[in-house]
């Protein structure tokens, strides 16, 4: 069954930025994890940096659009 996507869009700063701590945390316990003995599901690892890479680029577009109506 597949994960439905979250429209980072719709959260707010606090809950972006939240989320993307979570997100960092879940990944480099799974990859420790994976190191140790393999992990269920390998394709999770590259699901879970691509959301992180995600939240990143949410981010930055916020911060560049708040740091451009400063102007």
């Amino acid at each position: 069954m597949a994960k439905k996507k979250i429209n980072l869009k719709e959260l707010t700063d606090q809950e972006l930025a939240e989320k993307l701590k979570e997100d960092k945390a879940q990944f480099t316990r799974m990859k420790f994890n994976h190191a140790v003995s393999p992990v269920e599901n390998p394709m999770r690892l590259r699901t879970l940096r691509r959301d992180i890479a995600r939240m990143h680029t949410e981010t930055t577009k916020r911060a560049n659009a708040a740091k451009a109506t400063n102007q």
